[in-house]
């Protein structure tokens, strides 16, 4: 007899661990230390606005092959993100992306 009310009374404690109720994990008010501020998102700089600051004749530096090699701007493809440079000491002209384009 008494075991079988043990393993009642350890099934119901079981249960009731199991069952969590919303008043315990739901705290409307948090401490405040838990309460972080807000921080105000980074503000846009000129470089991370490539198409708006580049147009034809502007003196820049390309990067090619993991050389900086200086180049002119012969035109800008603002949807495909390319720009059509003239490297200095070249006859042809190259087609770069304008990630890989920096201020001379």
């Amino acid at each position: 007899m008494i075991k079988k009310v043990f393993a009642i009374l350890l099934l119901s404690l079981a249960a009731a661990a199991c069952e969590s109720s919303p008043t315990e994990t739901n705290n409307a008010t948090p401490s405040p230390a838990a309460q972080i501020s807000p921080t105000p998102a980074p503000s846009p700089s000129v470089e991370s606005s490539p198409t708006a600051q580049w147009k034809a004749g502007d003196k820049v530096k390309v990067t090619i092959n993991g050389a900086a090699v200086a180049a002119t701007i012969v035109s800008v493809d603002e949807k495909a993100a390319k720009a059509t440079v003239k490297v200095q000491g070249e006859t042809k002209d190259r087609t770069v992306n304008l990630a890989d384009i920096a201020r001379q």
